[in-house]
C-alpha cells in the first residue's frame, strides 16, 4: 500500500481495472459530511445531478455512487468509464456540521480500494487545518487519456457553501438552518460549448434542434429522449450504409436540447427486445455499429413488445400492463420509434399504446418506405400508404390522450435537419399541453 502526502499524484490505470474502484473515508473526533463534485475542463459543476451526497446518492450515469466501503464511516463507489466525456475531474470533499471547524478533527483518511484491497491512503488531521469548515480531500482526474488521483487537502473557511461557489454553483437562500448540507444550484455551462468540446460534429445539429423547439414554444422544455430501432433483417442496408447512425446522431442532438445530460436511451426490437447502453456525447461515434455487433439483426418485427419494454423501463410500477389512474412524472418521455415494416403483434401493440396513453410518454413513429409523408399530405393527394397500421395507431381510439404521431420517409436522410426537427415537433407540443392540464407532468 502506498502512503500519499499532500499534493502527491498516483496513476490509476494499472490498479483498478476498467476504472472501477472504491474510496473509503473516515474521520475521528468530528462529524463530517462527504460529497463528490464531477467537474468539467473549466472546473465547473456543469450539472447539479453530478453532485453526489446523502440527498443525491448517485449520478445519472451511475459513474459515482455513495456507498459503504468495509468498516469506513463513509465512501464512494466509482465506475469511471461510465462518466460523460465532459467530466474531467471528480473532487471528493468533506465538510463540518454547524459551527465546527476542521482543526477540531483528531484524524482522518482517504483510502483507495481496488479488487485486491487497499492500494493507497492519504491521511490528515486537525493539525493540518485552522478555521476551515470544508476540505477538498482528493481529486480523481483525467491526464493523457487515463485517470489519476491527487491528494489535495485544501480547506475553505466558508464550508460547503464556499466549495459550491468555488465550483461555479449557487447556493439556495431558503435552505433550512438544520439541514446538514446546502442545496446546490450550479450554473449550467453553455450546452453548445460542452457539445463542441465532446462532439464538435454535433454542434450544428444541436443548433438546428434548438430552432425547431423555439418555434414550437419548447425552448425551455425538458424531457427524456428514447430511440427505438427496428433490427429486423430488412433494415440491413440502412444499417450498412450508416444511415441509421446518422439518424441516431440527429436524435441525440434533440436529446441534448431536451435533457442536457447529453444521453438518450436506446432500445432495439425484432423478434426480441434489447436495451442498449445509453448513447451520449462520450460514445456517439460509431455507436450503432457497436450495438448492432452486440445485437445482430433478427427476424420478425414486434412493435407491441418494444412498447411494453419501454413502458416497463420508465414506469415499472405498471409492469407493462393497464393502469387505473394516470401516472405522473416530473418530465415526460419522448420516444422516437423507427421501423421499415409492419408488426406481427398488432393486437398487443394497440393495447400497449392505449395503456401508455395514461403515462407521460409520447410516441413519434417513423416508417421508412415510400408511403405518405404526413397526414396533411395524405389528405392532399389520397396516396396509398405503405404503413396503414402505423396510421391506425396515429388515430387509435380508446386512449386518454392522443399520445402518438406518424410520418414516413423514403430514407432516414430524406429531410434536412431543420425539416426533420419540425416534423418531430408536429403533435408533441399539443400533447405536452394536454398532459400538463391532466397533471401528468410537472
Amino acid at each position: 500500500m502506498q502512503q500519499l502526502s499532500r499534493g502527491e499524484r498516483l496513476p490509476l490505470a494499472t490498479v483498478p481495472p476498467d476504472g472501477v474502484l472504491q474510496v473509503g473515508l473516515s474521520a475521528q473526533g468530528l462529524q463530517l459530511d462527504f460529497a463528490c463534485f464531477a467537474l468539467d475542463a473549466g472546473g465547473t459543476l456543469a450539472d447539479e445531478r453530478y453532485m453526489t451526497f446523502f440527498n443525491q446518492p448517485t449520478t445519472p450515469c451511475s459513474g459515482v455512487a455513495l456507498g459503504a466501503v468495509d468498516q469506513d464511516a463513509a465512501g464512494f463507489h466509482f465506475q469511471l468509464a461510465r462518466l460523460p466525456a465532459w467530466v474531467e475531474r471528480v473532487s471528493i470533499v468533506a465538510s463540518t456540521d454547524g459551527a465546527a471547524i476542521m482543526s477540531q478533527l483528531q484524524s482522518g483518511y482517504v483510502r483507495l480500494v481496488g479488487p485486491h484491497g487497499e492500494f493507497a491512503r492519504f491521511t490528515f488531521s486537525g493539525g493540518d487545518f485552522a478555521g476551515e469548515r470544508a476540505v477538498m480531500l482528493g481529486d480523481i482526474y483525467r491526464k493523457d487519456g487515463s485517470w489519476r488521483f491527487m491528494a489535495v487537502g485544501q480547506g475553505f473557511n466558508g464550508g460547503l457553501d464556499a466549495v459550491v461557489r468555488h465550483f461555479g454553483g449557487a447556493v439556495a437562500d431558503d435552505v433550512p438552518a438544520p439541514a446538514p448540507a446546502p442545496v446546490a444550484r450550479p450554473v449550467s455551462i453553455d450546452l453548445e460549448k460542452r457539445v463542441a468540446q465532446a462532439a464538435p460534429q454535433l454542434v450544428n445539429l444541436v443548433k438546428s434542434a434548438a430552432v425547431s423547439l423555439e418555434k414550437a414554444g419548447l425552448s425551455q422544455h425538458r424531457a427524456k429522449v428514447c430511440l427505438v430501432l427496428d433490427i429486423s433483417g430488412s433494415m440491413s442496408a440502412l444499417y450498412g450504409k450508416g444511415l441509421v447512425q446518422q439518424f441516431a446522431e440527429r436524435i441525440l442532438a434533440l436529446g441534448c436540447r431536451f435533457d442536457d445530460d447529453g444521453e438518450i436511451d436506446v432500445f432495439l426490437f425484432g423478434r426480441n427486445v434489447h436495451q442498449g447502453e445509453a448513447m451520449g456525447l462520450s460514445n456517439w461515434s460509431n455507436y450503432i455499429k457497436g450495438i448492432i455487433k452486440r445485437h445482430p439483426l433478427e427476424g420478425d418485427t414486434r412493435y407491441g413488445a418494444a412498447i411494453e419494454a419501454v413502458r416497463r423501463h420508465y414506469f415499472p410500477d405498471a409492469r407493462g400492463g393497464e393502469r387505473k389512474a394516470a401516472a405522473r412524472a416530473d418530465v415526460p418521455v419522448y420516444v422516437m420509434f423507427v421501423t421499415d415494416g409492419s408488426t406481427s403483434d398488432k393486437p398487443l401493440t394497440e393495447r400497449q399504446l392505449r395503456w401508455a396513453s395514461r403515462e407521460p410518454i409520447f410516441w413519434q413513429f417513423m416508417g421508412i418506405g415510400k408511403g405518405r409523408k404526413s397526414k396533411a399530405k395524405a389528405l392532399a393527394n389520397f396516396a396509398e400508404s405503405d404503413f396503414p397500421f402505423l396510421e391506425k395507431l396515429d388515430e387509435l381510439d380508446g386512449r386518454l390522450v392522443d399520445n402518438a404521431d406518424f410520418f414516413s420517409v423514403a430514407s432516414p436522410d430524406e429531410h434536412s435537419d431543420a425539416a426533420l426537427y419540425d416534423l418531430l415537433m408536429n403533435e408533441y407540443p399539443q400533447w405536452v399541453k394536454q398532459v400538463r392540464q391532466l397533471g401528468m407532468i410537472g
